[in-house]
Protein backbone atom coordinates (compact mmCIF):
# COMPACT_ATOMS: atom_id res chain seq x y z
CA UNK A 1 0.00 0.00 0.00
CA UNK A 2 1.52 3.53 -1.06
CA UNK A 3 1.62 6.26 1.81
CA UNK A 4 -0.67 8.82 1.54
CA UNK A 5 0.93 12.43 0.52
CA UNK A 6 -1.12 15.51 0.99
CA UNK A 7 -1.68 18.04 -1.98
CA UNK A 8 -1.21 21.72 -1.45
CA UNK A 9 -2.50 24.33 -3.22
CA UNK A 10 -0.94 27.69 -3.71
CA UNK A 11 -2.47 30.66 -4.66
CA UNK A 12 -1.93 34.87 -4.51
CA UNK A 13 -3.44 36.72 -2.17
CA UNK A 14 -6.72 35.90 -2.73
CA UNK A 15 -8.52 32.23 -2.40
CA UNK A 16 -10.17 31.00 -5.16
CA UNK A 17 -13.63 31.63 -5.35
CA UNK A 18 -16.25 29.27 -3.40
CA UNK A 19 -20.19 30.27 -3.86
CA UNK A 20 -21.24 27.62 -1.56
CA UNK A 21 -23.98 25.50 -2.92
CA UNK A 22 -24.09 22.79 -0.25
CA UNK A 23 -23.66 23.03 3.99
CA UNK A 24 -23.05 20.08 5.77
CA UNK A 25 -22.18 19.15 9.91
CA UNK A 26 -20.74 15.83 10.86
CA UNK A 27 -21.92 14.02 13.67
CA UNK A 28 -19.64 15.58 16.31
CA UNK A 29 -20.27 18.84 15.37
CA UNK A 30 -16.56 19.55 15.14
CA UNK A 31 -16.18 19.89 11.11
CA UNK A 32 -18.15 22.16 8.49
CA UNK A 33 -18.30 20.78 4.89
CA UNK A 34 -19.44 22.92 2.20
CA UNK A 35 -19.55 21.97 -1.52
CA UNK A 36 -19.26 25.21 -3.91
CA UNK A 37 -20.53 26.28 -7.79
CA UNK A 38 -17.03 25.93 -8.63
CA UNK A 39 -17.17 21.97 -8.01
CA UNK A 40 -14.74 22.14 -4.72
CA UNK A 41 -15.19 20.89 -1.54
CA UNK A 42 -13.99 22.45 1.61
CA UNK A 43 -13.81 20.81 5.11
CA UNK A 44 -14.00 23.78 7.92
CA UNK A 45 -13.18 23.19 11.46
CA UNK A 46 -15.50 24.57 14.23
CA UNK A 47 -14.58 25.56 17.43
CA UNK A 48 -16.37 24.91 20.52
CA UNK A 49 -16.47 29.09 20.70
CA UNK A 50 -17.80 28.54 17.40
CA UNK A 51 -15.11 30.43 15.52
CA UNK A 52 -14.52 28.31 11.98
CA UNK A 53 -11.72 28.12 10.49
CA UNK A 54 -10.55 26.76 6.71
CA UNK A 55 -8.62 22.87 6.92
CA UNK A 56 -8.81 21.51 3.47
CA UNK A 57 -10.02 22.38 -0.24
CA UNK A 58 -10.52 19.88 -2.29
CA UNK A 59 -10.62 19.84 -6.34
CA UNK A 60 -11.66 18.00 -8.88
CA UNK A 61 -14.75 17.90 -9.33
CA UNK A 62 -16.62 19.37 -12.96
CA UNK A 63 -19.19 20.60 -12.41
CA UNK A 64 -21.22 22.34 -9.02
CA UNK A 65 -21.41 20.60 -5.90
CA UNK A 66 -25.20 20.28 -5.07
CA UNK A 67 -25.55 17.72 -2.65
CA UNK A 68 -23.36 16.39 0.28
CA UNK A 69 -24.01 12.95 2.29
CA UNK A 70 -21.95 11.15 5.37
CA UNK A 71 -20.93 8.06 4.09
CA UNK A 72 -21.74 4.92 6.89
CA UNK A 73 -18.71 1.85 6.88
Amino acid sequence: MKPLVPAVAVWGRTAPSHSITAVMVTDDQQTIVTGSQEGQICLWDLSSDLQISSREILFGHTASITCLAKARE
